[in-house]
């Protein structure tokens, strides 16, 4: 949520914003920004409410010289969507862009009397801080400073003074901000998209660092200022991935893309040959999986589902493997007790989810190692972790995410083949799972190629509904819940996702005619139960889509049935048409698809 970018060197820095700005469009946003300072060291402020489509005609009337600046794209939090709340802020000498929250901002306004405020943000208290400390003899690194040390919350800023012209200042806390170091230019982000197509070599800040930008590099400092060294690192992925491709919607284009994102996350990690499955970036000796008896699975959202179903494989590979499944937003406060022989999977799509990344750094606290399950290289969460697997599903634009679902499941039903060969795992079931990644990839593909036009078909038909409920047993009960979130997500119908076993303590008496409920049932030992629910729905007047790998006799009102030779994961495929069903209800029903109302793709405060 919310986007930083800033820019100095000798390209137009308007130009260069507002491009870094529509690429941070996907993580969700209200109002845009941005302030420059032009060659006479005059500083110019433009602000919108709403997309930047709307910023860019408000330059159109007065454009933007020079070759400094930085923008934002925010995400309401203290204050309403006004152009006054939009940031950047200007106060006194200091223009001032913020991701975060400062807690205390009540407390350190009372103490800026002095000051005029013209917004109800915390970010313009913390824009006043630093100008009061921006005294004769002081520089601008120092004022900064000074006043974070004063702060309470997180933050990623970027600020500039036309005392100092030429130079941007940089800070994190819980927030992340990369810095793009390219021929006479510096750049600035929060996501490493922005930079794409200006750099390869950026620096990715830490907690409690703060870096003085100019167009010649940045030096980094604690926020005591002692000198850091800091080595620059290479910028993963290109422009073309941050495109759509010719596809209507970044979702579509993800969702169709999950058999090439799926083979990177594959790659030469299993040996169909000898039937196992190998990770290097777990960093764990022989004797130390051998030791794993619990493995906690921390995640929030799409990640937590996917760590639900992986939960399911892992305890079928590993016979002695108690695994945990737990909310981030809770099991963070939650009193919480590890054995020794446990080990914590952090999985977080975007690597800077606030509420996993408090969980790692609590667990790492208590001595129990971390690995994250991570697609973004250089995240925070990749760099605080133990150990871990990056899934490699490359770029993910649309808030809803479809293709690190998938990538995430298998990076850890990975780990859970490794470690089964050092805990007595029958060797012809590993070996089977890995067979069935390995056509995992081609089968997905040909799912949504097969079937792409039956599915859209079904959404136009259910489009009109507002309530929805979708079901499922044993590893389709986790398909169930991610099915339910995406639909919510972007078409906004009220979706529920339950056990099927569930159905008759509760749920069942909300089924009429006006819901429709969506099934998954696999071909095993259970799918007479699960067609018992279905009965039980279909009596009460609910309209059923059924999503299932069976050629038995199902009675429903629209059955869309794929055949595959993978049996073990076929949720994943069936997973992927829940996929498509919700994007094209939501087209139907003329939504952004790409970026839903009141939603972000990187959630990086509580």
């Amino acid at each position: 949520m919310c986007g930083i970018v800033g820019y100095v060197g000798k390209k137009s820095a308007q130009d260069v914003l507002i491009n870094g700005l529509r690429r941070l469009e996907y993580r969700g946003y209200d109002s845009a920004g941005i302030a420059t300072l032009d060659d006479d060291n005059e500083a110019h402020l433009a602000r919108s409410v709403g997309k930047i489509a709307e910023l860019s005609k408000v330059l159109a009337k007065d454009p933007q010289t020079g070759h400094l600046g930085i923008g934002h794209t925010r995400w309401a939090t203290h204050g309403g969507v006004t152009e006054a709340n939009a940031h950047p802020h200007h106060v006194g000498r200091i223009y001032l862009v913020h991701n975060g929250i400062i807690e205390n901002y009540k407390e350190l306004k009372e103490k800026l009397s002095n000051y005029e405020f013209a917004s109800d943000t915390d970010t313009e208290v913390l824009a006043a801080l630093i100008d009061s400390n921006y005294n004769d003899g002081t520089s601008l690194k120092d004022a900064v400073a000074k006043a974070l040390k004063r702060v309470r919350g997180t933050y990623g800023i970027a600020v500039f003074s036309p005392n100092e012209p030429g130079t941007v200042i940089v800070a994190r806390l819980g927030s992340p901000l990369i810095i793009g170091l390219g021929k006479g230019e510096t750049l600035i982000a929060s996501d490493a998209s922005a930079l794409l197509g200006y750099t390869r070599e950026a620096i990715y800040l830490n907690d409690g660092e703060l870096a003085v930008c100019t167009k010649d590099g940045a030096e980094v400092f604690s926020l005591s200022l002692r000198h850091l060294d800091s080595k620059p690192e290479t910028i993963e992925g290109d422009v073309e991935q941050i495109q759509k491709g010719g596809y209507k919607h970044f979702l579509l284009k993800e969702i169709m893309e999950q058999a090439s994102a799926l083979h990177n996350t594959l790659s030469g990690r299993i040996d169909t040959e000898t039937g196992k499955m190998h990770l290097g970036g777990p960093n764990l000796t022989a004797k130390e999986l051998q030791k794993i008896h619990h493995i906690v699975i921390v995640g929030c959202g799409t990640a937590y589902y996917a760590g639900l179903l992986a939960s399911y494989y892992m305890e079928q590979l590993v016979p002695d493997l108690t695994t945990e499944v737990v909310i981030a937003s809770e099991y963070r406060y939650r009193s919480f007790h590890l054995p020794k022989d446990s080990v914590a999977l952090i999985v977080s799509q975007s690597g800077e989810t606030a509420d996993t990344l408090a969980c790692l750094r609590e667990i790492k606290k208590r001595g129990t190692k971390v690995l994250g399950i991570v697609n973004v290289v250089g995240s925070t969460i990749a760099r605080e972790c133990d150990g871990g697997t990056y899934v490699h599903a490359g770029p993910e634009i649309s808030v809803a995410s479809t293709k690190a679902f998938t990538a995430q499941v298998v990076a850890m039903l990975m780990f859970g083949g490794m470690l089964a060969e050092y805990h007595g795992g029958d060797p012809k079931l590993i070996a089977e799972y890995t067979q069935e990644l390995s056509i995992l990839p081609r089968e997905i593909e040909k799912v949504l190629n097969d079937h792409h036009d039956a599915i859209k078909k079904i959404a136009k038909k259910y489009a009109k509904y507002d309530d929805a409920l979708y079901l499922g047993r044993d590893t389709a009960y986790p398909i169930a819940l991610e099915g339910a979130l995406k639909l919510k997500e972007i078409s906004y119908i009220h979706a529920e996702g339950y056990a099927s076993g569930e159905l008759k303590h509760g749920p069942i008496a909300l089924i009429d005619d006006h819901f429709f409920e969506v099934f998954t049932i696999l071909d095993n030992w259970l799918f007479d139960k699960s067609c018992g629910g279905l009965h039980e729905v279909r009596a009460r007047g609910g309209k059923t889509i059924i999503l299932t790998n069976s050629e038995r006799d199902i009675e429903a009102d629209d059955i869309v049935r794929i055949k595959s030779p993978v049996k073990l994961l076929a949720p994943i495929l069936l997973n992927t048409l829940q996929q498509l069903l919700a994007y094209y209800i939501a087209v139907e029903r003329g939504n952004d698809v790409d970026q839903p109302r009141n939603l972000a793709k990187s959630v990086t405060v509580e």
